[in-house]
């Protein structure tokens, strides 16, 4: 099974503020969507809390140390471990890994694949991207511009290792 991440990271690698996105990017949320339909993704107590509920036509792996928290219409695992190990039992072929800051960071020496959407902007925010590590390589970019539907000027980008 392919452990990819998936992000919005800005110039001065903010990914959040505030508990939420810094932006509204219109393109990146189809993209993001296109991209994580019909896999599991793995994400955090406090990014599932935000979002509120399971995203749609995807196995929701939602991490937390809270042996009684309960989210309805998703998979609740105590690590990251367990959540990974769930997916494969699952059969996946590719198991997202959608954040926070804290699953990132745990995530990234596991990560084979980065789906990087990269905000053309520095933007104040509290939470940042992970150091990536070393051996990656980019193996395709689009660019785009802003738009009424789009904050900022992004670059969509696949990196792998």
């Amino acid at each position: 099974m392919l452990i990819s991440a998936i992000v919005a990271i800005s110039q001065n690698n903010v990914i959040g503020r505030d508990g939420h996105l810094p932006w509204h990017l219109s393109a990146d949320l189809k993209r993001f969507k296109a991209i994580t339909t019909g896999h599991s993704i793995v994400l955090g107590r406090k990014n599932y809390d935000d979002i509120g509920r399971p995203l749609p036509n995807r196995t929701n792996y939602v991490l937390t140390r809270n042996p009684a928290f309960e989210a309805p219409g998703c998979v609740v695992c105590g690590n990251l471990s367990q959540a990974i190990e769930s997916a494969r039992a699952a059969h996946e072929t590719e198991c997202f890994i959608i954040g926070g800051a804290a699953v990132y960071r745990e995530a990234m020496p596991l990560v084979q694949k980065l789906y990087v959407t990269r905000v053309l902007a520095d933007v104040d925010g509290d939470v940042l991207f992970p150091e990536w590590g070393e051996g990656w390589h980019k193996v395709s970019e689009e660019k785009f511009e802003a738009d009424e539907k789009n904050d900022y000027p992004t670059v969509f980008e696949v990196w792998e290792r």
